[in-house]
């Protein structure tokens, strides 16, 4: 029985949006983005959200691949294609499912919670509404109607009951205003995507290689951008969550709204979203013909770079230590060596939610990535999360020594081989399982970019060139989950941002 099937009484039936509908015509806006967060940064102001965003979500470690996991299913709910929202409404309950806690304040929270979720939805339509208010062009009333409609559907296509938000569009103003006055707050979700995110935000993967200039560019952006999304929300919220405004920032926020805006006469090739997400997320090895035009730039851009350090005085070096070989001196490997690789393995893989510590959430992330680029029904899906289950079990059985219910970096770091046990072996099969979709016990071509999203990998092929072995996937899984061996296929897809 799926969604579709069993409409909840009194929505709307039919698909929440198509190709001519206009949420669907947003997605080529530009303007969409500025949109966008201030519509998260609303969202993570209501406690519930706000703790589930904390505590499970990779917004702060992994910004660049939460954006495109985001996108791609905020297109799957509105296309036109039954199917696809059916699938992806279902995709989004499970995952709601497995967030549920308690936030700092010892309150329950639930993603599942209908208020949250009508909330959520609540700030796409309000923000979509603003985004058109602050380029000069409101909407007209009936467009208004139109577009709250739409968003209606999108909650019914969740399978919720309707009631959580008003039924009509003149009564949506005072319940928006409600929520804004006496439900959200300044919480730390909040407080991290408008200061730290920006502030702290990594290169994506296409300018991962020019850590200067992403860090300079970042230096003057960052500020521009939190001052604006401060500027852009309501005055109310804004007074009693004590948010500082800088001075001209509504003009600012005006100005960035109109320059954005006029980027949307330039070919529609260079705006479209999934194209700008799509090349940031570039890596060297993807099978994607851009990919080699990126390496290449990369490649003249660090001979550059080594050439102006060529003709740079160079700085007084210390002797050699270690011990001689016939090619000059070689340094032993020490027990501080090896706790440094540990730390930086569990800071850009373990601790995928950026909280510092290893728990739960994050080895749930990991499965809901691999899950959502495999695209897994919920079958498949469960046997991955109870395998990730098993092997937390087993970490905090053999790494938590103080037994506070999470591991330190530095508890990972003086028992890091105790990752590859039998429950890490048990998700490298399941992995495979769930990629080896033609049950063949072997993963060819499609298979293997499925997953990673990059071109096959010669050196894992089989003897046909064209096959990855159940054995061969399994070891080196383990050989990166262990820290033992990095540049593997699992870097961009655990590791970077």
């Amino acid at each position: 029985m799926t969604l579709q099937d069993t409409p909840p009484s009194g929505t709307r039936s039919g698909p929440p949006a198509s190709p001519d509908s206009r949420f669907a015509s947003f997605f080529d806006d530009p303007r969409w983005a500025l949109a966008m967060i201030r519509a998260t940064v609303l969202e993570a102001a209501h406690p519930a959200i706000g703790a589930a965003l904390i505590e499970n979500s990779t917004f702060v470690a992994h910004p660049w691949r939460r954006l495109r996991n985001t996108f791609l299913s905020m297109q799957r709910m509105v296309g036109a294609d039954e199917q696809t929202r059916e699938r992806e409404a279902a995709r989004l309950n499970r995952m709601h499912a497995r967030l549920k806690g308690t936030d700092a304040r010892n309150r329950p929270y639930d993603a599942m919670d209908p208020g949250a979720r009508a909330w959520v939805v609540a700030t796409l339509f309000e923000s979509s509404v603003t985004m058109f208010r602050l380029s000069g062009q409101p909407l007209e009333q009936e467009f208004m109607e139109e577009l709250y409609a739409e968003f209606q559907d999108m909650l019914g296509e969740m399978g919720d009951e309707p009631g959580h938000l008003p039924e009509t569009l003149t009564a949506f103003w005072p319940y928006y205003d409600k929520v804004v006055a006496e439900e959200l707050e300044n919480t730390e979700a909040m407080r991290v995507i408008l200061y730290k995110l920006f502030d702290h935000l990594p290169a994506p993967p296409l300018l991962s290689g020019l850590p200067t200039l992403w860090a300079t560019g970042r230096a003057l952006v960052a500020p521009v951008v939190g001052a604006i999304a401060v500027a852009s929300l309501p005055e109310p919220f804004r007074r009693r969550a004590g948010l500082p405004e800088m001075p001209g920032a509504h003009t600012l926020m005006q100005g960035a709204y109109l320059a954005v805006g006029l980027t949307r006469f330039l070919p529609a090739r260079w705006i479209a979203p999934e194209n700008v997400i799509s090349l940031l997320s570039l890596t060297p090895d993807s099978d994607d013909p851009r990919a080699r035009t990126v390496a290449a730039l990369h490649s003249r851009v660090k001979r550059a770079g080594a050439l102006l350090r060529l003709l740079s005085p160079l700085p007084d070096r210390p002797e050699p230590t270690g011990y001689a070989t016939p090619t000059g001196y070689a340094t032993p490997p020490t027990a501080t060596a090896h706790r440094h690789d540990a730390e930086d393995f569990f800071r850009q893989v373990l601790d995928q939610t950026g909280n510092g510590s290893l728990d739960w959430p994050d080895l749930a992330a990991m499965a809901r990535e691999l899950a959502s680029r495999l695209d897994l029904d919920e079958p498949e899906e469960t046997r991955l999360y109870q395998a990730f289950a098993d092997w937390w079990r087993e970490l905090q059985a053999a790494l938590d020594t103080d037994g506070d219910g999470s591991v330190s970096a530095q508890e990972y770091a003086a028992a890091a081989p105790s990752l590859a046990g039998p429950a890490l072996i048990r998700v490298a099969e399941v992995l495979f399982d769930v990629t080896d979709k033609d049950g063949s016990q072997h993963i060819d071509a499609d298979e293997y970019r499925a997953l990673f999203r990059t071109a096959f990998h010669r050196e894992a092929t089989g003897a046909d060139g064209a096959t990855y072995t159940r054995s061969a996937f399994v070891k080196e899984f383990l050989a990166f989950m262990s820290g033992r061996q990095r540049t593997t296929p699992f870097d961009p897809l655990l590791a970077e941002a």
